[in-house]
């Protein structure tokens, strides 16, 4: 199953160079980058490890896709995400964000169905990497 976060998660996998098309639109608003990975992509962990600081500097796509590339070969068992950040507002303000790199093999979600009182129906998902320890989650079984 295919997890599906943030801008483009309906589309197929982004190239790298759609990828830097996508940097060069965010730098040219004036967006700083930054590269993030995890190995629990839950929609609410929106606390993913950062790949080194967010790059306020760099004024170049090629240097952003550099390291996003880096990090997919650091952890090519890892979500990665590429997310742009708006300052206009004061504080940290997510404009961009897009997974750019996946494990080999997604381990997918079922529904858990619980009837409560009243006829109540509560349907909770869970993440069939959660039956496996957090450092091994997304390997290969």
């Amino acid at each position: 199953m295919r997890i599906t976060q943030g801008t483009f998660s309906y589309l197929p996998d982004l190239t790298d160079e759609e990828i830097s098309a996508q940097i060069a639109y965010a730098l040219g608003n004036g967006w700083p980058c930054a590269v993030e990975f995890t190995a629990d992509p839950h929609p609410r962990n929106s606390y993913w490890d950062m790949w080194g600081l967010p790059m306020f500097d760099l004024i170049d796509p090629a240097g952003v896709l550099h390291e996003v590339q880096e990090c997919r070969r650091a952890h090519p068992d890892r979500y990665v995400r590429l997310t742009a950040y708006d300052a206009r507002y004061g504080r940290q303000t997510t404009a961009l964000s897009f997974i750019v790199g996946r494990p080999p093999q997604e381990p997918g979600f079922r529904l858990d169905r619980e009837e409560t009182s009243d006829r109540q129906v509560r349907v909770r998902i869970h993440p069939y990497a959660l039956d496996r320890p957090e450092d091994t989650r997304y390997d290969a079984p």
